[in-house]
């Protein structure tokens, strides 16, 4: 039904935060009717006897009941639930147009989807300058891939291509590249949410132990003494 009728209010909606969070509301509320179609009972809560109720001596004897009264009460009810409706809601189906064609809605993505590119073009071509030793170019990338760094797809595409210079056995370093997969190591990390957690930093795991720098003939510092400060 969004699809067939929505996409014009939704068109016009675009940037305005109010009318947006109030179609989000109504949803909402459509959603949860949809799941909850009854109102909830309301229980009746019957209070507990306080301790040493039953040594009190001004207790009230308990009234004798009518019985015709209590009959009166069961056949009215009785006579309720028979004319009551079905407690199964019967379920009412109907046909829903197709509405506009995907594209028209796709078109509103596509400005988006062309930076997104961008910006991983940007960090695998920086990754290469850096293995290249093409420090200038690496250099003048730098700031956007950081900023690139803000997506999951940029973060996810650097690790893919750290993995891809490490089956290179590319992954001793000099200082200077050593210091640039650091610091976008670093970024990465220090962007990376909880959801991230079991998928780009899992996958930073094995390479932080890959990357690697001589100091000294013997000594040789690994990626990980620089990324393990993060949760």
């Amino acid at each position: 039904q969004l699809v067939a009728y929505e996409v014009k209010r939704m068109k016009a909606e675009e940037g305005n935060k109010q009318k947006i969070l109030r179609h989000i509301k109504e949803l909402a509320e459509k959603l949860y009717k949809n799941e909850n179609p009854y109102p909830a009972v309301t229980m009746h809560t019957v209070k507990k006897p306080k301790e040493g109720h039953h040594l009190r001596v001004q207790q009230k004897p308990f009234p004798r009941l009518d019985e015709g009264l209590v009959q009166w009460i069961i056949d009215q009810a009785t006579a309720k639930l028979q004319t009551a409706p079905p407690a199964v809601k019967a379920e009412v189906k109907c046909m829903v147009p197709s509405g506009p064609p995907i594209a028209a809605i796709m078109e509103r993505n596509g400005n988006a989807m062309a930076n997104s590119a961008r910006r991983l073009e940007v960090v695998r071509n920086c990754i290469s300058y850096v293995f290249e030793n093409k420090m200038l170019e690496a250099k003048k990338l730098f700031p956007a891939v950081l900023r690139a760094m803000k997506g999951r797809a940029a973060r996810q595409c650097l690790t893919q291509e750290l993995n891809l210079h490490v089956q290179q056995n590319r992954a001793v370093l000099d200082h200077q590249q050593f210091d640039f997969i650091i610091r976008m190591m670093n970024c990465c990390l220090q962007d990376c949410t909880a959801m991230d957690e079991h998928g780009i930093a899992a996958a930073l795991l094995p390479l932080v132990t890959a990357f690697c720098r001589k100091l000294s003939p013997g000594i040789t510092q690994f990626a990980y003494s620089c990324v393990q400060e993060h949760v």
